[in-house]
């Protein structure tokens, strides 16, 4: 999906590069958010040669844009007088986005929340939209839990990340990378460990075959040495018998 999400960001780059005025900007903004394959837009909404729209009556696209980077579908209702009116495959766009958000807070999604924050008005029509237009395209998976009324997450697609969580998400990453370190040196001081303990088993193992090697030796010859003294017991018995 990321490799396919690349493909379509770059072709709608290139769509706003070659576009030659506001108008064509904020056409290729709708085609943008209502394409089936992508789902995040924050590369787009900083491209330089956009911000040209907030001089324009279309400045509206690009608080659109916003919406779809980073925003629900209840935050759009509630600025929908302050934003251009949005086609069936954009509210279908950012009713999947809304889900991602939440999919990414919690791991436990109470139908009556996903009802409200997507705006469906029965549990039916929800489970509907969660298995065909998410679990389907591969946005989310999990379980649909019918006895608790609510939509278990195991795994969601990433969405954009707002500038001001940037910060947050620096730090858990930093202290991720902190106890990947630390976890790193636990492991190698085992594996000392482990090596340490090996050739302490190397050395008894070979003290135990010296130990056994010398008590063979031993053995045979005590054995030898028996075999030498019955053999001087018979040949003096037939020395005294003639």
């Amino acid at each position: 999906m990321e490799q396919l999400q690349s493909q379509v960001i770059e072709h709608f780059v290139w769509k706003t590069v070659i576009s030659s005025n506001a108008n064509a900007l904020a056409s290729v903004l709708v085609e943008a958010t209502s394409h089936r394959n992508l789902f995040t837009f924050s590369e787009i909404l900083y491209l330089p040669h956009l911000q040209q729209l907030k001089a324009t009556e279309n400045s509206v696209y690009l608080d659109m844009l916003w919406f779809f980077a980073y925003g629900t579908w209840s935050d759009y209702t509630s600025n929908a007088g302050h934003l251009p009116q949005l086609i069936p495959d954009q509210i279908l766009k950012l009713k999947q986005l809304t889900v991602l958000t939440l999919a990414s807070t919690s791991e436990v999604l109470p139908y009556d929340q996903l009802m409200q924050e997507i705006d469906v008005t029965n549990v039916s029509e929800l489970q509907h939209f969660l298995i065909v237009e998410c679990m389907y395209p591969g946005l989310v998976r999990g379980k649909l839990d019918h006895l608790r009324q609510c939509f278990v997450v195991q795994f969601a697609v990433c969405r954009d990340l707002t500038p001001a969580n940037l910060g947050s998400m620096i730090q858990t990453l930093s202290n991720w990378l902190s106890r990947s370190e630390n976890l790193l040196v636990l492991l190698q001081e085992e594996i000392k460990l482990t090596d340490a303990r090996h050739e302490i088993e190397k050395l008894r193992k070979k003290c135990v075959e010296e130990n056994l090697q010398e008590v063979k030796n031993n053995l045979v010859k005590a054995r030898q040495e028996d075999d030498e003294v019955r053999y001087q017991l018979r040949k003096r018995k037939r020395h005294i018998t003639f």
